[in-house]
């Protein structure tokens, strides 16, 4: 006789055995409707999941965040078998859940087609309305590798060939189709009712250059239609700030196949660059950061000391030089311990603030790569404090009241914090993970934050606090991180003399703030759309004269607003001033000046903004002053 606790706190009562969706039933007609799936014990089952002893349980529905993932895994599957049905000769492979959406990876003879496209979402839609249910069996794992094999499911069959052979393996049959999956998944097709195919992109199998091509369909789901559409206006609405493009447009950068991965900075881009470093570089020195310099490759001994060389190795580029193995660093970490080792310090130097602009290579598959967001030469504004235990959680606290002083510099006003957990694979004793998580718990709490936990997600060396930011369209970014490890300093002989003489290991905190600064500009270009404000700016005033007679007025205008601080051009090209005027709007600037006879016997500059408002003359002194008094919204005057 099971007794459910439901999430209110009341219990209800069975005489014996009861599906998930039989509690739903017993609790409403309504939320029986409404059911996708339960949370027993904290684990999420599939409705027709049994209960046949005590238990917590919660009805899962489309209002919840898991339900919502639910609807999108089983859009997936449905993507899958409507392919099956339409092109029978194509194979499957994995179709997860990823943000706002899913993918399914096909290997197929011929590319998929936008025709190809929309009557694969048609025939989705047709299987939805059947309301097809969706039923789990349990197999024993030969007997699913065979039965893959036999429909010409080769990729499938070698997953689950790579399970266990004396496990069980789990599937999930709609109609005629029969999937891998752990699930859970939603009762019956009907419930999947919001979805679009997206985009179709080439994937290698399981991620491996090495390996065949395959096609990636993309597609979004959701659980109400109006949810999916503002998700598409926003969709719309970045590809329209997509960095790449606005970093040829607006000649800021570009990447090439001669260096995959890595950025040509152009002369404006760089000049961005230069104003988010020189920023982070103020952030440093007020408050306590003394800048380093690490070289870049260090011998292969090191990276085993630390744990990199075990954990992180295929994502390392390595070299050799007179039988040494060395690594071009894919992390900063390593060389600040040896700085920080290289002399005997005290508990009353701690904490100790290392702050590098350190460059990291990482052989990213080529296949990830994506603009400046994802590259695999980066820079960091990588800092490390050394400290004590009883210093963590101030120092913690610290660094979050600064990065959001920081973030709200850059525009960035909403900020959403995630807590990441040990993950399977990493150095360090249980007990030291406990104290470290908690540490970073008890920091949250007292600066009084709301969080989401992460399980699993956490550096192999350490647990972390990310920092997402939400850019303005409302898409979220993470960025900052806060990593609290206790076991990287040890494993490098890192030692500070305690208060009674003794030797003791200090806590090593792994922060960052904009994280890759190629990364964050690329962030930085979309949120704005390329119209960055003043202080960030590459060129900030563009001066344009109307005819060759005021030529060199404009040029003396440059050169005074240049020995002001600001960064000026001329435009002397001898074009009409409606066309230099169009051209540099393109270009986004915050400001251009127009001098034309009148402006030049006053003394005088006609001043336009971006957004091509007028503000009529102003003295060369007053725009000065309006140019000092905006570019204090950037804490760069």
């Amino acid at each position: 006789m099971p007794n459910i606790r439901l999430p209110d706190g009341s219990v209800k009562s069975f005489p014996g055995p009861v599906t998930v969706a039989e509690v739903a039933q017993a609790i409403g007609q309504g939320l029986a409707r409404a059911a996708l799936a339960g949370k027993l014990n904290g684990k999420l089952v599939d409705t027709s999941h049994r209960v046949d002893s005590d238990a917590e349980l919660a009805i899962i529905t489309e209002r919840d965040r898991e339900g919502v993932e639910i609807l999108r895994h089983s859009t997936a599957h449905l993507l899958a078998y409507a392919v099956k049905e339409l092109f029978p000769e194509a194979q499957v492979t994995i179709g997860p859940v990823v943000e706002n959406g899913f993918y399914y990876d096909f290997s197929f003879k011929r590319p998929f087609t936008p025709n190809d496209l929309d009557a694969i979402e048609k025939r989705m839609a047709e299987l939805a309305k059947k309301d097809i249910p969706v039923t789990r069996e349990v197999w024993p794992r030969d007997k699913a590798v065979q039965y893959f094999k036999s429909i010409g499911e080769h990729y499938k069959a070698e997953i689950v060939a790579s399970i266990p052979a004396n496990e069980e393996v789990s599937l999930y049959r709609e109609g005629d189709f029969i999937d891998l999956c752990r699930g859970p998944h939603v009762p019956s097709t009907g419930k999947l009712k919001v979805f679009k195919l997206m985009k179709v992109a080439g994937a290698y199998w399981r991620g491996d250059s090495k390996n065949e091509m395959l096609q990636r369909i993309y597609g979004t789901a959701w659980a109400r239609k109006e949810e999916q559409e503002a998700y598409l206006r926003m969709i719309e609405e970045a590809e329209k700030r997509d960095h790449r493009r606005l970093g040829t447009q607006l000649d800021l950068f570009h990447l090439q196949e001669e260096a995959p991965g890595m950025v040509f900075w152009h002369p404006k881009g760089w000049a961005i660059w230069q104003q988010v470093e020189q920023y982070m570089r103020r952030v440093y020195r007020d408050h306590g950061y003394l800048e380093v310099r690490c070289p870049q490759i260090l011998d292969r001994s090191l990276w085993e000391k630390s744990g990199h060389w075990e954990n992180y190795k295929e994502l390392m580029f390595t070299t050799e030089s007179e039988k040494r193995d060395y690594a071009i660093k894919p992390m900063n970490c390593p060389g600040h311990v040896l700085i920080y080792s290289k002399g005997l310090h005290s508990y009353r130097e701690l904490p100790l603030r290392y702050g590098e602009f350190g460059v990291c290579t990482r052989n990213e598959p080529s296949g990830a790569l994506h603009g400046i967001m994802r590259i695999r030469a980066f820079t960091q504004d990588d800092g490390h404090i050394f400290c004590t235990e009883e210093q963590i959680q101030p120092e913690v606290t610290a660094f979050t009241t600064l990065l959001q002083e920081v973030y709200a510099d850059f525009g960035f006003t909403e900020v959403v914090y995630k807590l990441a957990t040990r993950p399977p694979k990493r150095v360090g004793a249980d007990e030291l993970w406990d104290k470290a998580e908690r540490a970073l718990r008890a920091s949250l709490r007292s600066s009084g934050l709301a969080y989401e936990v992460l399980p699993g997600e956490g550096a192999f060396y350490g647990p972390k606090i990310e920092y997402h930011l939400k850019d303005s369209i409302g898409r979220s970014w993470q960025c900052g991180t806060m990593q609290v490890d206790f076991s990287m300093p040890g494993l490098l002989g890192a030692e500070y003399v305690a208060e009674d003489n003794t030797r003791r290991v200090p806590v090593m905190l792994h922060r960052a703030i904009v994280g890759s600064m190629e990364r964050f500009i690329g962030i930085l270009i979309e949120h704005y759309a390329g119209a960055m404000p003043l202080w960030l700016a590459p060129v900030q005033v563009m001066v344009l004269n109307i005819s060759e007679g005021q030529a060199d007025y404009a040029a003396r205008v440059a050169t005074a607003l240049k020995q002001a601080g600001y960064r000026c051009e001329a435009d002397l090209r001898n074009e009409k001033i409606t066309y230099k005027i169009r051209e540099h709007s393109l270009q986004k600037l915050p400001y251009q000046l127009i001098v034309g006879e009148k402006e030049k016997a006053a003394e005088k500059v006609a001043v336009r903004t971006r957004i091509g408002e007028d503000l009529g003359q102003m003295s060369l002194p007053d725009f000065i002053a309006r140019l000092r008094s905006e570019a204090k919204a950037g804490s760069t005057a």
